[in-house]
């Protein structure tokens, strides 16, 4: 894979890696997705106390220490960041040897349903079979039932593992989807 910008299917929309200087956007990005995503999941206090500020230097420190082995891929449409998606390797002890997690997919609210979520998650998935990555797993909070769709859409199945995620001291059950990933065909042996 390369990082140059990759068409998808919504022509208007382009996928790429991830620089430093997308740290704003991508922190709003992430804030908006979680006020949407996680409305009456997680306490309000919680979400309305997120700031795209504080986010945007988390972000850089979370980008510059993942240099290398966690990817990160911004979704634009229009030379604005709408939408990112990162992976590394799995945090999870006791899966096999290889997995990859998908650690975060949020898009803007007012551009869900329009294929920015499937062409970020198609090139996150390429990325991670062409490294070699075996299965992708993710972790999702159980009352999201719209992610929870979008991801057995794009070939994700409960694994069983379930655990609670502590928000504010409120504890938000989660359930773990995986999905086997199929390495690209090699190039064939050409003699002649």
């Amino acid at each position: 894979m390369t990082d140059a910008p990759q068409a998808t299917g919504a022509t208007d929309t382009t996928v790429r890696a991830m620089t430093l200087e997308d740290c704003p956007a991508v922190a709003a990005v992430r804030v908006c997705g979680w006020r949407f995503a996680y409305e009456g999941l997680m306490p309000r206090a919680h979400l309305e106390a997120m700031s795209v500020d504080a986010d945007t230097e988390r972000r850089r420190e979370q980008f510059l220490a993942g240099a290398g082995r966690v990817v990160n891929l911004v979704a634009e449409r229009a030379g604005r960041v709408i939408g990112w998606g990162c992976y590394g390797p799995s945090r999870d002890t006791g899966v096999p040897g290889g997995t990859a997690e998908l650690y975060a997919l949020y898009v803007l609210p007012e551009h869900l349903s329009r294929g920015v979520g499937r062409a970020l998650t198609a090139e996150l998935l390429d990325r991670a079979a062409a490294a070699g990555h075996p299965l992708m797993q993710l972790w999702v909070v159980a009352g999201n039932a719209r992610a929870r769709r979008f991801y057995a859409r794009a070939g994700f199945a409960p694994d069983g593992a379930e655990e609670p995620y502590d928000v504010a001291g409120v504890e938000v059950p989660e359930v773990r989807y995986a999905r086997a990933l199929s390495a690209p065909p090699a190039a064939a042996d050409s003699r002649g």
